[in-house]
C-alpha cells in the first residue's frame, strides 16, 4: 500500500470518530434541553453558551488533526465565527431570548456555509461527505428561519434550538456510518490489490 493510501485510511478513521463524537455531544445536548434544563434558566443559558464554544473547539481540533488551520480555511473561519458567537450569546442573554435566537441564526447561517465548503473540499479525499454537505445547507436555511423568528412578536424558547441541534446530530451520525462503510470498502480494496501484487 502507498503512504498516501495509508494516510487516507488513518485520517478517515479519525474523521469517523470525530463525527461520532459530534453526534453524541449533540444528542446529549438535546436530551438535556428537554429534561434537566427545563425550568432552570441558568443551566439553559450555560448550554446556549456551551454549544458554539464546543463547535469552535471541535473544528479547531479537527483542523489541527488534518493538516492545520492554514490548510483548512473553512474550518479556521468556523472556529472564529463560533468563538465570536459564544461571546455574542453571552451578551444577548442579558438582552432577550429574541436576540439570542438572532445570534444563533447568524451563526447557523455562517457555520453552515463553512461546513458546506469543508464537505466539498473533503469529498475527493475521503468520500462519504454528502450528509455533511446536506447538513451545511440545512444549517444555512435554519439560520435564516431563526433570524426571521427572532423578529416576530412571539417569545422564542430555549428549546426552539433543540431540533436544529438534533438534525446536526443525525447528519453527523449518518456521516460516521457512511464513512465507516467507505473505509471498510477501501481497506478491502487495498488488501485485494496487495494480494494481487504479492501473488505476481
Amino acid at each position: 500500500m502507498t503512504t498516501s493510501y495509508v494516510s487516507n485510511i488513518g485520517n478517515g478513521s479519525w474523521l469517523r470518530s470525530y463525527y461520532f463524537t459530534r453526534a453524541a455531544f449533540s444528542l446529549v445536548w438535546v436530551a438535556a434541553a428537554y429534561t434537566v434544563a427545563q425550568g432552570k434558566p441558568g443551566l439553559a443559558a450555560l448550554m446556549l453558551v456551551l454549544y458554539p464554544a464546543w463547535d469552535a473547539a471541535a473544528n479547531f481540533v479537527d483542523a489541527r488533526r488534518n493538516g492545520g488551520l492554514r490548510s483548512n480555511p473553512t474550518q479556521s473561519l468556523n472556529v472564529l465565527v463560533s468563538l465570536a458567537t459564544t461571546v455574542a450569546v453571552v451578551i444577548a442573554l442579558s438582552i432577550s431570548m429574541n436576540m439570542v435566537i438572532a445570534v444563533v441564526g447568524v451563526w447557523a447561517t455562517l457555520s453552515g456555509a463553512f461546513q458546506l465548503g469543508t464537505g466539498f473540499r473533503r469529498w475527493k479525499r475521503y468520500g462519504a461527505q454528502w450528509a455533511i454537505i446536506l447538513s451545511g445547507a440545512q444549517s444555512m436555511l435554519a439560520g435564516v428561519l431563526f433570524i426571521g423568528r427572532s423578529q416576530t412578536a412571539l417569545n422564542p424558547q430555549f428549546t426552539d434550538i433543540a431540533p436544529y441541534v438534533a438534525f446536526g446530530a443525525f447528519y453527523f451520525f449518518v456521516s460516521a456510518i457512511w464513512l465507516t462503510v467507505s473505509n471498510w470498502r477501501r481497506s478491502a480494496s487495498g488488501s485485494s490489490r496487495g494480494s494481487i501484487v504479492d501473488a505476481s
